[in-house]
């Protein structure tokens, strides 16, 4: 079982930055491929970034590439989501999420989800 706590949203302007944070319990974090999603207002939850258990692979929805970067402290049982240059298209709750399989977490099917942290950004 794995428990997920997200941290660190917040309201910024169109151009600013926030990081979020994603603090897991539990002893094995480092086998799991983690995540981040969100979920805008009147549409579906849609995957953001992603990273392997050993953070060798990264990937990114187009949208974010080149602004957004995820990383992850094994040490600590965290993961992070760095949001630059941040668009008012960026508004929505940020889900972290962890599954043993990349390829699954990925497809947006992870085991394991977190309770979400609000971004809003403004124009």
């Amino acid at each position: 079982q794995v428990q997920l706590v997200e941290s660190g949203g917040g309201s910024v302007q169109a151009g600013g930055s926030l990081r979020l944070s994603c603090a897991a319990s539990g002893r094995t974090f480092s086998i799991y491929a983690m995540g981040w999603f969100r979920q805008a207002p009147g549409k579906g939850r849609e995957f953001a970034a992603g990273i392997s258990s050993l953070g060798f692979t990264r990937s990114y929805q187009n949208s974010v590439k080149g602004r957004f970067t995820i990383s992850r402290d094994n040490a600590k049982g965290t993961v992070y989501l760095q949001m630059n240059n941040l668009e008012p298209e960026d508004t929505a709750v940020y889900y972290c999420a962890a599954d043993l399989d990349f390829d699954q977490l990925e497809a947006g099917s992870p085991r394991y989800w977190g309770q979400g942290t609000q971004v809003t950004v403004s124009s």
